[in-house]
Parts: structure tokens; sequence; C-alpha cells
């Protein structure tokens, strides 16, 4: 068993990605090839939940396009991500904030933490 956090520890790679959790407006610039061509492209939306632990560590996006609910997964230690910015902190009471799935308008709205 130590053995396999050996080599975790030996490939893991370095990112310096700021602490963020479920209820938090972030925009996700990740990097996308078309071809020979490389672009950065921006994906803004509400952490979700944050799953897993150390290579394996995991956070999903919801976001509105239109009326229609868009979620992305992104690995926390994917080459592609090329930085994460945080826009809002909110404050939710749980890890997992499936709920926000059923709810639109000002249902859907997150209250921002206080400082």
């Amino acid at each position: 068993m130590d053995l396999i956090k050996v080599a975790e520890q030996a490939f893991e790679v370095e990112n310096n990605l700021p602490k963020f959790g479920a209820g938090d407006t972030v925009t996700v610039n990740y990097k996308i090839k078309e071809g020979s061509k490389e672009r950065i492209q921006a994906f803004r939306g509400v952490v979700i939940q944050v799953k897993g632990s150390g290579t394996n560590k995991t956070f999903t996006v919801r976001k509105m396009s239109g009326n229609i609910g868009v979620e992305r997964i992104f690995p926390m230690t994917s080459p592609f991500i090329d930085s994460i910015d945080i826009n809002k902190r909110g404050s939710v009471r749980r890890a997992r904030i499936f709920y926000q799935r059923e709810r639109t308008g000002k249902k859907a709205r997150i209250k921002e933490k206080r400082f």
C-alpha cells in the first residue's frame, strides 16, 4: 500500500490552484486543441461538488446556457486547466449541492459568504 502512495507522489503534478468548494462561482480557463492550434476557453459556473483525493480529485461546475443547465467535470490534476479564478464565495451548508439542478430563477441564487 505504501508503494502506491510513493508512486503517486513521484508522478504528482504540482498545481497552484486556489482553494474553493461547493457553492463558489468560478471561471475555469481550459486549453482546447483544434488541429495544430490551441486556444483557451472560459467556463464560468457554480461548483456543485469537489470529489476524490490525491490524483483522482475532481470538481463539477454547473452553468446555465440559455435555459439549459450544463455541467462539466474537471480533474484537478489536468494539464489542460490553465487557471481557475474565483468570482464569488458561496455560503452553502452541504458539500454537494445537487439540489441546485431543480431550482430556477430567484430560488437558484446562492448567498455570498461574509468575511
